[in-house]
Formats: structure tokens, C-alpha cells, sequence
């Protein structure tokens, strides 16, 4: 996950000094993106039923895939 100590913005400001964008490095971009859509699945899933760590290996036992 990127954080405000890892990345590495450019301002690019107008006549007046006023910030109008900012430049990042693809890389920092694309995890940038990556981050937003983890946090929107997040989201979505936030009232979906949680399930037990000892239930889940149990289940996945029964089924044979553990």
C-alpha cells in the first residue's frame, strides 16, 4: 500500500502560484488505483457475514481441498 511517505507528487501551479495538478510517477499511480479498488471492494463487502478461521478449515477439510 503507498503511503504520503512513499510517494512522490510534482505541483504544477498556474501564473498565480494556485496548484492546478499534480504529476506522479506511473508506478505510484497504478498503486495508487490498485489501493482505491481494494478499498471500494472493501466497501462493498462490508456487510457481507463473516466466517470463523476454524469453520473455513473445517469446511475446506470436509471438501478435501485442505
Amino acid at each position: 500500500m503507498i503511503t504520503a511517505d512513499t510517494i512522490h507528487p510534482q505541483f504544477v501551479t498556474d501564473k498565480n502560484g494556485i496548484c492546478t495538478s499534480v504529476l506522479l510517477p506511473f508506478t505510484e499511480y497504478q498503486e495508487l488505483l490498485e489501493d482505491l479498488e481494494d478499498l471500494a471492494a472493501i466497501a462493498e463487502n462490508r456487510t457481507e457475514e463473516t466466517l470463523d478461521h476454524d469453520d473455513v478449515i473445517a469446511e475446506l477439510k470436509r471438501n478435501g481441498l485442505l
